[in-house]
């Protein structure tokens, strides 16, 4: 499924700078969630598996193992292609691998993924895995989570403030390795000089806002051009450190980009 996503902009691009953290938050025994990161590839994963005490975690590694093999033996296919087609195979070998291991039959994952090609930026997820963007201190969600409770926000059964309080709200409607045909949403933006991207399991945007995660990027970075590693790496830990102060109930990942 392609969607478009295109606030106004000037669209170069000078490089891109990234930092990522992935922790087990307060309440977990074992973290998994999986994280990939390169800015030599343009290519930022995060996946958070389910499925018992080793399936969560060896579904969201073949995840991040599976997706960066398949678009880098495949570089006929255009971008967005490859970016669909990428997490339908990983979703191939995580049932392949489920089906020959009884103890990790029923094992997925979610997968969110940003891959960079010439002036776009391709996103694509399965599950409630979220990739923003930070444009002009605004926040925007670009993927839309694949959770029960988004259909009912769909339906406007709830609306987003009554649905926190749904009892059924972790439940998913799709993931990467639980079903043999899986629905890929891909969302295509034009990259603009500045923009910032966030991707985040769950452990994140469940314990702090989009406007705390606004505001903990605007504090850190109030101005993209002067970014540097250092400054992307401690609001990496500013918004892990934040979701762990606000209960650290699961497994926290962010990967945070600036195109420059």
């Amino acid at each position: 499924m392609l969607r478009l996503f295109y606030p106004k902009r000037d669209y170069f691009i000078m490089g891109l700078l990234s930092a990522s953290l992935t922790d087990i938050g307060l309440k977990r025994s074992k973290n998994q969630d999986s994280i990939y990161s390169s800015n030599e590839e343009g290519l930022f994963i995060v996946a958070d598996g389910m499925g018992g005490h080793a399936g969560g975690e060896t579904a969201s590694n073949l995840a991040v193992k599976t997706i960066p093999k398949y678009i880098s033996e495949n570089k006929s296919q255009t971008p967005n292609e490859a970016s669909s087609d990428s997490v339908k195979k990983a979703n191939q070998v995580i049932l392949e691998l489920g089906s020959k291991m009884p103890e990790l039959k029923g094992m997925g994952t979610t997968v969110v993924q940003i891959y960079f090609k010439g002036p776009f930026a391709y996103v694509s997820n399965l599950g409630d895995s979220r990739s923003y963007l930070i444009n002009k201190q605004q926040v925007y969600q670009i993927t839309r989570d694949h959770s029960l409770i988004q259909e009912k926000i769909n339906l406007r059964i709830y609306t987003r403030e009554q649905a926190a309080a749904d009892p059924n709200k972790n439940v998913l409607v799709r993931t990467c390795g639980l079903e043999e045909n899986v629905d890929v949403d891909v969302f295509t933006y034009k990259v603009r000089k500045n923009d910032i991207f966030v991707l985040c399991s769950d452990g994140l945007h469940s314990r702090v806002s989009d406007s705390d995660i606004l505001h903990i990027i605007n504090k850190h970075i109030p101005d993209p051009k002067l970014a540097n590693d250092k400054i992307i790496h401690q609001t990496v830990a500013a918004l892990v450190a934040q979701a762990n102060a606000n209960g650290g109930n699961d497994n926290i990942s962010v990967i945070l980009i600036v195109a420059q």
